[in-house]
């Protein structure tokens, strides 16, 4: 590790101009704590990649994406809660019609965006229409088009019926029609959210200003800065005291920062291995699709129950996770029939009645052929890189020969077609099921993995065609196990799910982090949903 910190001083180096400058707050707040610093700003370090390319225009990804939050520049119609259900924002009440193919929003008439101009619906509609023909980030082919009835009413006429609308409408920021330009708009936002864009230096720091006429309750937190920083970097700007919030990893969760603790958030960021649920052929494209191996359900049944996922936990992540066994754990539509118990000898049992008998050398045997396993990760990704390691090491104990590689994004989805690879996923919202599991239209298989089951296609169909948001929640649950078939460990278990990582941060003494909400997949901007609500003790909070 020494290594690693001496490499980044340089990179604290360079953000010590900015630092100087932010560190403890914005000068102009004027409220101050008995430490002399200000007690209503924060400065937070996060991941490079948490940087925003396109910038803050919610249509090219910002609040939404692969990495889901709370755009807080602009309003949203629709919030989830700590529970994961759905609140309201602009939106005051919305209905569905019988058939799913439209929605009907009314929303407040009293906001205004930051230039003073009223936001109508008429904005909504043209936020709805731009982000449809716009977005590389998010499917919205289930929208036909937005329409505004009058200044307070939305209609949204879908192209096929979509129950979870609500948690679409949790994440798409509404933007002005009267003051949108594709070419500008991201690096120059105007919204009516809690926070206006007060500054961005490309590649280091976005600081952000509360909006004072904020429709709801006033941020607490009036100036919000974030750095973009390596890990290591955000690490050293703890020590040194230059920042409130850093995140960290479980790499450095066994250290201790004076003035600091070390902040711990639940997350279904999880990590899981796809197991090519079909036998090995050649697609028409050439590739390699399936593995004769994984193919077995028994098989692929010994492997999930083979995992000991806590000592994984205590292990790599230094116990900062939880057990993963499926997509969704805890979130409403999680099926508690997910959960498998780890037995060692069971999944011994397994590969025997699928014929796949201990050879002398210790690694299983099957007509001639060894079982064998080539797990892929992505370079670069030292946690999962310790992950796949010991993966590795608890199927060879089962008898399953292991090898593993590190593999780019840019070959690994054709790769995964045939091989495990050690993915993350985890978002609010059930479409995290169909991405991974419902068979792609013409194809007969899903899109990330062989595998396909008519039974479960039809469960999130009719859950994704119901009227009642509740309602397919059970249709959800359902797809995963409904008694008979599924995709747990009774069921095709074509994935097998290993930890969900806690979020870590290194947090300054005095400062209160608000109740958080479940993290989904991305360690960065969903720390700051509710950072108008974090609180700093004035008798406490550090220089």
């Amino acid at each position: 590790m020494k290594k690693r910190l001496i490499s980044s001083f340089l990179a604290l180096a360079l953000a010590a101009g900015l630092l100087a400058g932010c560190a403890g707050g914005g000068a102009d707040s004027g409220q101050e704590g008995s430490s002399g610093r200000d007690t209503d700003s924060v400065v937070i370090a996060m991941g490079p990649t948490s940087e925003p390319e396109a910038g803050f225009d919610p249509a090219y990804g910002w609040g939404a994406g692969e990495h889901v939050h709370e755009p807080l520049i602009q309003s949203t119609l629709t919030v989830t809660n700590t529970d994961l259900t759905i609140g309201y924002d602009l939106a005051t009440e919305y209905s569905v019609s019988e058939d799913g193919l439209t929605w009907t929003v009314k929303i407040r008439d009293d906001v205004s965006f930051t230039d003073g101009e009223p936001l109508t619906a008429e904005d909504v509609a043209f936020t709805y229409n731009t982000v449809k023909e716009a977005s590389s980030v998010n499917d919205f082919t289930m929208l036909d088009y937005a329409e505004a009835v009058d200044g307070t009413t939305v209609l949204f006429h879908m192209s096929r019926s979509f129950s979870i609308w609500p948690y679409t409408m949790a994440i798409v920021g509404i933007v002005p029609e009267h003051a949108y330009d594709s070419q500008t708009y991201g690096a120059n936002p105007i919204g009516s959210g809690r926070y206006m864009l007060k500054q961005w230096d490309r590649g280091q720091q976005v600081i952000l200003e509360a909006n004072p006429n904020y429709y709801g309750e006033a941020p607490r937190m009036k100036q919000v800065t974030i750095l973009f920083m390596e890990e290591d970097a955000a690490f050293l700007a703890a020590q040194a005291g230059e920042v409130d919030v850093a995140y960290t990893s479980a790499t450095y969760s066994d250290q201790e920062i004076g003035g600091y603790s070390l902040a711990s958030y639940a997350s279904v960021d999880n990590r899981g291995f796809n197991l090519p649920a079909v036998e090995e052929t050649t697609d028409e494209e050439g590739r390699t699709v399936g593995n004769d191996f994984t193919s077995d359900v028994l098989v692929r049944r010994a492997i999930n129950m083979g995992v000991d996922r806590q000592e994984m936990i205590d292990n790599v992540l230094n116990g900062y996770g939880s057990p993963a066994y499926s997509v969704c754990d805890q979130l409403p539509w999680y099926n508690e029939a997910s959960q498998v118990e780890y037995d060692p000898q069971g999944a011994a049992d397994l590969l025997d009645q699928a014929g796949w008998g201990m050879g002398d050398d210790g690694v299983r045997v099957k007509d001639g052929q060894k079982a064998e396993l080539h797990l892929l990760y992505s370079t670069g990704d030292t946690v999962r890189q310790a992950l796949t390691a010991d993966f590795a090491n608890q199927m060879e104990e089962l008898g399953i020969s292991c090898t593993t590689e590190g593999v780019g994004w840019d070959t690994a989805y054709d790769r995964a077609l045939s091989q495990p690879l050690l993915w993350g996923w985890g978002a609010h919202t059930p479409m995290e099921l169909y991405n991974i599991y419902h068979t792609i239209e013409g194809t007969g298989s899903a899109q990330y993995s062989p595998y396909g089951n008519a039974a479960v296609d039809s469960y999130m169909d009719q859950a994704l065609a119901s009227s009642d948001l509740e309602t397919s929640y059970e249709l959800w649950q359902k797809a995963q196990w409904d008694g008979t078939t599924g995709v747990t460990q009774e069921g095709d278990i074509p994935w097998v799910w290993l930890v969900n990582i806690d979020h870590l941060y290194w947090v300054r003494d005095g400062l209160t982090v608000a109740e958080q909400k479940i993290h989904p997949h991305g360690h960065g901007w969903s720390l700051v949903n509710n950072v108008d609500q974090w609180t700093w003790s004035t008798d406490t909070a550090a220089e």
